[in-house]
């Protein structure tokens, strides 16, 4: 816990503390002046000598406030504390006050000649309204600490929610292309090794990016040429996939490897059960705001649909909720023999 006063901390608050007496001090020296009739310069001597010591020595009620809280302490606790506070405080604020009063001005008449209840009444009226400021700075101070801390956890959830919806791609993505080089290793070898060799590479690329969230668009393409590549040796022909891309896109950021579970989704429901060659197209364009991504692919809708948990699609709507706070961004279209996956990510995040 941090016990350093609020004025050490921010010279700038006891700067309007400082300003804020004097305005009151000479507030009380107009009205001496106009309503007592007293002379300006005697009042100026006496109200700023008792405002600003009081100011000086109100100073340490924080103290009193910072050790004496709601959560450790009852109200009558607290209010016995600041009764012996104030007691202690307004007595020392009176008798220095006449001293210093004494000594600049031993013809003081204004202060001198004022009740000792009026005075004490003063004294204890000056220590709740320095109780007031204090405890708003603590509940300033206390707020603002509170929000840094929320804002210090949510990075880290939000990098524990990211880390954990990453263990599900690459295991995912890492099963199916095992499942590929399977099917392939007494059919033909040769192409299982040549997709041992491209899997290696992508889980290479994986692991690289593995701590930056952002890619280029021209990486995240790269890699998923690469798996394209892996399922092309599995699927010869009947895959055919085709870029249309804006040469200005490349350099755009994106989340790494959230466009693999969308070519996956076009394999296994598109090209999978298909008997002629299927296009997985992908087309980009971006602008300063967006970069929009749209794969789509045929099907066959004499085919039944294989049932899946839909894993990919919900894992990348759960990433865009995380970093752009919009699970939105993704978007789905099905047509008669079409299906259409747009991708929207925003370029300037605030």
């Amino acid at each position: 816990m941090d016990y350093r006063h609020p004025f050490i901390k921010n010279p700038r608050l006891s700067i309007s503390y400082g300003v804020s007496w004097m305005i009151a001090s000479m507030l009380l020296v107009l009205i001496a002046t106009f309503v007592n009739n007293m002379s300006f310069g005697l009042a100026i001597k006496e109200i700023f000598t008792f405002m600003m010591l009081f100011a000086v020595i109100g100073a340490a009620i924080w103290y009193v406030i910072k050790f004496s809280t709601l959560e450790d302490n009852s109200i009558f606790r607290i209010t016995l504390a600041h009764l012996f506070a104030a007691t202690i405080i307004v007595f020392i604020w009176l008798y220095t006050g006449v001293v210093i009063i004494k000594l600049v001005h031993p013809n003081a008449e204004f202060w001198m000649e004022q009740t000792l209840v009026n005075r004490l009444m003063m004294g204890y009226g000056l220590y709740i309204i320095n109780v007031i400021f204090f405890y708003a700075v603590n509940y300033y101070y206390a707020f603002k600490e509170k929000s840094k801390n929320e804002t210090k956890l949510k990075g880290l959830v939000k990098e524990a929610e990211l880390h954990a919806l990453k263990s599900q791609i690459n295991p995912h993505f890492l099963f199916n292309s095992l499942n590929s080089i399977s099917s392939l290793t007494m059919t033909d070898p040769a192409k299982a090794q040549e997709m041992v060799i491209n899997l290696s590479q992508l889980m290479r690329y994986s692991l690289k990016h593995e701590q930056s969230e952002k890619v280029s668009l021209k990486q995240e393409l790269e890699n998923n040429k690469l798996y394209l590549s892996i399922e092309k040796v599995r699927f010869g022909s009947k895959l055919n996939p085709v870029f249309a891309i804006e040469e200005n896109c490349l350099k755009a950021q994106i989340p790494n490897m959230i466009l693999q579970p969308l070519y996956e989704n076009a394999i296994k429901y598109g090209v999978y059960e298909a008997t002629e060659p299927v296009d997985v197209i992908t087309h980009v364009r971006c602008s300063d705001e967006i970069l929009e991504v749209t794969i789509s692919n045929s099907y066959d809708t004499n085919v039944v649909s294989k049932k899946g948990e839909g894993i990919g699609l919900r894992n990348i709507r759960d990433r865009l909720q995380v970093i752009y706070a919009n699970p939105h961004l993704l978007k789905i279209e099905n047509k008669k023999n079409e299906f259409t996956v747009t991708l929207t990510i925003p370029q300037k995040v605030k």
